[in-house]
């Protein structure tokens, strides 16, 4: 892609902004903010990462890998979710599935240790595993809300904090998982996800570029479930106080 085709594409930017005037949607400014943003970021890290790549030092892929989980831990917290030590929790699940799948893969040899491999498949781990979380957390927040007088109710006959909040960190859990299940069940006939049309676009053959995709998918599969379980696991033990009582979400957040 060359400068004048790169210019070209910000038509597909241009489109949302007349819609959003027309339909009076006042979002325009957020439009253009995300277009700017994104392409500055992304001409950035692309010059971070030729950098990277070409000195083939360890220690620089992994601090762009804590840069990633860093930044996906801050843009998590910032929803106020009404639970204690969030940033603590975040960065636990993040560094979970970062070890836990990166281990795997290279203890397997499925992946050289290469940072041209290492830092793409971490950054769509992160990214995945960041948007789970938020997923997790909106749905949590909102189960618990909607269930306080049940979970008060089995606190008054004698259950534990555990026992109270079951069905809503099983509802919270499954309800950030479907995503990534249902895409998996319908890669390849309703979208051929991005790494797939990327090697392709860049002349790989069909076949390699479906076994790399066919890793990422079972990858971000691992990822939404660690993601959602850690987080919901260290999550629910603060709503509680010592003695276990219930902490409205909603007073914790106001006060």
């Amino acid at each position: 892609m060359d400068t004048f085709a790169l210019i070209a594409s910000y038509v597909f930017v241009l489109i949302p902004i007349i819609m959003s005037v027309v339909l009076k949607l006042g979002l325009e400014k957020d439009v253009i903010i995300a277009a700017i943003r994104s392409t500055i970021q992304l001409f950035i890290v692309g010059l971070i990462l030729k950098y990277v790549f070409d000195s083939e030092q360890l220690i620089f892929t992994f601090l762009m890998v804590l840069l990633m989980i860093i930044a996906a831990t801050q843009n998590i917290i910032q929803k106020d979710s009404g639970i204690q030590g969030m940033t603590w929790k975040v960065l636990t699940a993040l560094i979970t599935v970062e070890f836990l799948t990166m281990s795997i893969l290279l203890f397997f040899n499925i992946i050289p240790l290469e940072p041209r491999y290492i830092i793409p498949i971490s950054g769509m781990m992160i990214g995945n595993s960041m948007v789970l979380s938020l997923l997790f957390l909106n749905r949590f927040q909102s189960e618990v809300e909607q269930g306080q007088e049940q979970i008060e109710l089995i606190l008054s006959f004698g259950g534990n904090p555990k026992q109270a909040v079951h069905t809503q960190l099983k509802n919270s859990i499954k309800s950030s998982m479907i995503p990534t299940i249902e895409s998996l069940k319908t890669v390849g006939l309703v979208q051929l996800p991005g790494m797939m049309s990327g090697q392709i676009i860049g002349g790989a053959e069909p076949i390699v570029a479906v076994q790399f995709q066919l890793l990422i998918m079972f990858l971000l599969l691992t990822a939404a479930t660690l993601s959602a379980v850690i987080v919901g696991f260290l999550s629910y033990p603060t709503l509680f106080n010592d003695r276990m009582q219930f902490i409205n979400l909603t007073y914790r957040k106001e006060s």
